[in-house]
């Protein structure tokens, strides 16, 4: 019984803390936390700070090792860039590019012509974000699989928390094994204690019973005390059970429906590098991203692999005269207001910060769990780029002179009910 609830204590101990390491992950800090903090390399606290900011702003596209995501693995970036150089980009990478800068153009170009958002950081909070990349405590990520591994369902962001559940579920192990010894050990050394009074002791009447008494394991299970520990670990599981479906309704994080037709996103958009918006023709001009025509697939498919099985699956649609029945993945409730075309076009948000690795995917899954909180914190800590827009101007006065945070999303109602529930 010791053993069971000194084992049940570490659990809930473990489980609190990987609770609030996922929230810290998740939440990150907010920007302007490091203003006027003396940003030295080896700096814990800085290196902390711009982990925080590295994770919840740059992850999405960016490795601190060398592998290549949308853009370059940052591992090395001080030493082949200038501090200066590095802050400018940062801060606004299209006007760097647009002034001619020989580097800025080359890696514009290098990298399909994809524009990196501008991020209203301080130059202490950059300086932070590489003071981690440079510790290299990020240089080696986990490999994110898709559906068809292991982790296909889980949550496979940069944030996950598994760098700390290995670590505890180790000690876990070590110390129920510990128990489990110490146990045994006491049970022997009783047993030997035992047979030593019966032999070399005259014990008297009472002794000798309480010495060979046997362990009555009826008198623990109709104990009062152990019927109430047993009934209210039961309601405790019992309703942790309950709120955590109850809260999972709706949430299809990791929903990889199989599709009529074995399209891979690795193979086109990953490997042939296929512009998203050549598929999904709509993402930046409309509400909706639209689901490619059969046509569009015929641009090319017309002379390329037109003898495999998945494509006369779609020479057959077409000569049929109907569409594809592709199975949509990502699908908000019919309460909420998402406009692509805001988010793309207006927000320069990359397609990866809400559909992941998708250039990964052989089979599309949800990566992101597209809940209003989550929607929410993304509003909360995405900065708006204000350069150069005369509509921002007084806005940003206005936030300045009563908040010392950058001016996000949510610092122009982007956190209003109306928003997004008309």
């Amino acid at each position: 019984m010791y053993t069971f609830l000194l084992a049940l204590v570490v659990s809930f101990g473990a489980f609190a803390q990987a609770s609030e390491q996922a929230e810290v992950a998740q939440k990150g800090v907010d920007p302007g936390a490091t203003e006027g903090a003396e940003v030295t390399t080896g700096d814990p606290a800085v290196i902390s700070a711009g982990e925080a900011l590295f994770k919840n702003n740059c992850a999405v596209c960016h490795s601190a090792g060398s592998d290549v995501i949308v853009g370059p693995g940052l591992q090395g970036v001080t030493k082949k860039r200038s501090e200066s150089w590095l802050i400018s980009w940062t801060k606004n990478s299209q006007a760097l590019i647009q002034s001619g800068d020989a580097d800025a153009v080359a890696i514009y170009n290098e990298f399909n012509k994809q524009a990196m958002p501008s991020f209203a950081f301080s130059d202490d909070e950059i300086k932070s974000i590489f003071a981690y990349i440079d510790s290299g405590k990020g240089a080696v990520s986990a490999p994110v699989a898709g559906p068809e591994g292991a982790v296909a369902g889980e949550n496979v962001g940069t944030d996950a928390v598994g760098a700390i559940g290995g670590y505890l579920d180790i000690v876990l192990v070590v110390l129920i094994i510990v128990l489990i010894v110490l146990v045994v050990t006491l049970l022997l050394i009783t047993s030997l204690l035992k047979n030593y009074l019966n032999k070399n002791r005259q014990l008297n009447e009472y002794d000798a019973e309480v010495v060979n008494q046997r362990f009555d394991f009826s008198k623990v299970y109709k104990s009062n005390a152990v019927r109430t520990l047993v009934v209210l670990i039961f309601v405790v599981v019992l309703l942790d059970l309950t709120i955590e479906k109850t809260m999972g309704i709706g949430i299809q994080q990791g929903y990889a429906p199989k599709q009529p037709i074995a399209f891979s996103h690795k193979l086109h958009a990953g490997e042939h590098q296929i512009d998203c918006n050549y598929c999904h023709t709509t993402v930046y001009e409309s509400k909706s991203a639209s689901i490619p025509s059969a046509n569009i697939c015929m641009n090319c498919h017309s002379q390329v692999k037109t003898e495999s099985a998945e494509i006369q699956k779609i020479y057959r649609a077409i000569e049929r005269n109907e569409p594809i029945q592709w199975v949509r993945i990502h699908n908000l409730p019919d309460l909420a207001y998402f406009n692509h075309s805001q988010h793309t076009q207006v927000g320069g948000v990359e397609c990866q910060t809400c559909h992941g690795p998708i250039q990964e995917m052989d089979v599309v899954y949800q990566y992101s769990p597209l809940t209003m909180g989550w929607c929410i914190d993304c509003h909360r800590e995405t900065p708006l780029n204000t350069e150069g827009n005369g509509y921002y101007d007084k806005l940003v006065e206005l936030h300045e002179s009563s908040s010392k945070g950058a001016f996000t999303v949510s610092s122009n109602g982007g956190s209003e009910c109306s928003k997004c529930h008309y």
